[in-house]
């Protein structure tokens, strides 16, 4: 077996995180021949797809023959050795380019790692390159200037979603198994029910985070993702933990994948938290799913809901601060060349009272204490992990769904901006198409703390038909 061969029924762009390092360790593969695969794939796909800012092909070369010579001498550096991952194009990667998805830095090469991208090199890992991401995050569309306009693989007319649109469609074409996104209102749950791939939002302090403006800030938090559960569960444990430079982790415990999972575990469904604008194909596929929970897996599920009422305005209200605070230096000297879409976002902060601040964090707190209340009832919640179906590529912005207007251009995040308020756990769980060509994702959430049963359960639901990544 050469660098660039490999046994037909184990190509390493249809396997797994964890079965590419099985595959490894065996001997059945090198990590060199693993990279020069994925490689060979970026270079066939992406000139279409758009999901890479930049490609680290010659870094990633480098390490996986440092990585090769380890394995050679009996030396396996950790659970990772020799997979290839992605990271999406806001975190820090050190030599490799960051821009942030602004033409400001389209020349910046960060010095150090991210704590989660450090973690997963450590354990082995091999960062195949920059995913693509609107500027700063900001946009319905995954598209800027420097790398285009990321394109949905199973519709190409249609968008792969915002904010880590790149990052989920590197991991549906099999480009990368794990990918690492960022979810602030749903940047990783959005594009991964677009993409038809498991994306996974821990509550905050479980991934650290560093840099970050704001020490104790809890709505924004990075995410995972990969084509199944159990390799979201595999990354997690590895890059889980406490960073003392991230004081939301200081107390974050070793996390560990569960033992086990109730047989019949409690299930509440809502289409809409009470306070969302659903598409109405989006309600029909959330129909179909709840109904395959109750007839296929045989589970109970109860319609049921916390009490949501002011999460919107609570979110906007405490992002929009957030974003002034981060951003209105950046405006105010370099404001001709930023996005309309960033400056929209950025100056609605401009004029908020201290009392409107305090507003929006008791009203938190009290979605928070009702959300507590209700998983004592239940297990896990599910809902749509989109308001709609991946749209047209030149939809910049959500203003309605069905012809019904929305209140601002962040409303349509509502099914998943609510959860990160208050700071629960929840994936994306691929969960059939709508029209036959759309992906839909399940949103799955769960209690505080709850992760770990959160990928037990969608790891059994996956076995089940009708759930679970389709390129198999």
């Amino acid at each position: 077996m050469t660098e660039r061969d490999g046994p037909a029924e184990a190509d390493p762009s249809r396997l797994s995180a964890r079965a590419l390092a099985t595959a490894i360790r065996a001997g059945r593969w090198t990590a060199r021949g693993v990279v020069e695969v994925l490689l060979d794939r970026v270079a066939r796909l992406d000139g279409d797809l758009h999901a890479f800012v930049t490609v680290a092909a010659e870094t990633a070369r480098i390490e996986a023959d440092r990585l090769d010579a380890a394995a050679r001498q009996g030396r396996f550096v950790g659970p990772l050795h020799g997979v290839p991952f992605a990271v999406k194009d806001l975190i820090d990667t050190a030599g490799i380019r960051t821009t942030r998805g602004s033409m400001l830095h389209r020349d910046h090469v960060p010095t150090r790692d991210d704590p989660v991208v450090a973690r997963l090199k450590a354990a082995g890992g091999i960062v195949l390159g920059k995913t693509n991401t609107p500027e700063f995050g900001f946009g319905a569309l995954c598209c800027n200037q420097i790398a285009g306009n990321t394109v949905n693989p199973f519709a190409r007319d249609r968008t792969s979603g915002g904010s880590s649109g790149g990052a989920a469609v590197a991991v549906a074409t099999g480009m990368v198994p794990v990918s690492l996104g960022t979810d602030f209102g749903g940047s990783v749950r959005t594009p991964a029910s677009f993409c038809d791939v498991v994306g996974l939002r821990p509550g905050p302090g479980l991934l650290p985070r560093h840099p970050k403006s704001a020490s104790w800030e809890t709505l924004a938090t990075p995410g995972l993702l990969t084509r199944d559960a159990a390799d979201a569960a595999f990354v997690l444990q590895i890059a889980a933990g406490a960073d003392r430079r991230d004081p939301t982790t200081v107390r974050t415990p070793p996390w560990r994948p569960a033992a086990g999972l109730a047989a019949r575990p409690r299930v509440a469904a809502t289409l809409d938290l009470g306070i969302a604008t659903i598409a109405h194909d989006v309600a029909d596929a959330f129909a179909t799913a709840v109904a395959r929970l109750k007839t296929t897996v045989g589970l109970e599920v109860d319609f049921a809901h916390p009490d949501f009422a002011g999460a919107q305005q609570a979110f906007e209200t405490l992002r929009a601060a957030m974003l002034h605070h981060d951003f209105m230096p950046l405006l105010e000297t370099r404001g001709e060349a930023i996005s309309p879409t960033v400056r929209w976002n950025v100056e609605r902060g401009a004029g908020l009272s201290a009392d409107a601040l305090l507003d929006a964090e008791a009203t938190r707190a009290r979605i928070y204490g009702a959300c507590v209340d209700f998983f004592e009832r239940y297990d896990f919640l599910v809902l749509p992990a989109a308001s709609v179906a991946p749209f047209p590529l030149d939809l910049e912005d959500v203003l309605a769904i069905d012809g019904r207007p929305l209140r601002n251009i962040v409303d349509y995040l509502t099914p998943t901006s609510a959860i990160s308020l208050v700071g629960l756990p929840a994936l994306s769980l691929p969960a059939g198409f709508i029209d036959g060509r759309l992906p839909f994702g399940l949103q799955i959430v769960a209690p505080p703390g709850g992760e770990a049963e959160l990928l037990a359960f969608a790891a059994r639901l996956e076995r089940e038909p009708g759930f679970g990544h389709a390129f198999g």
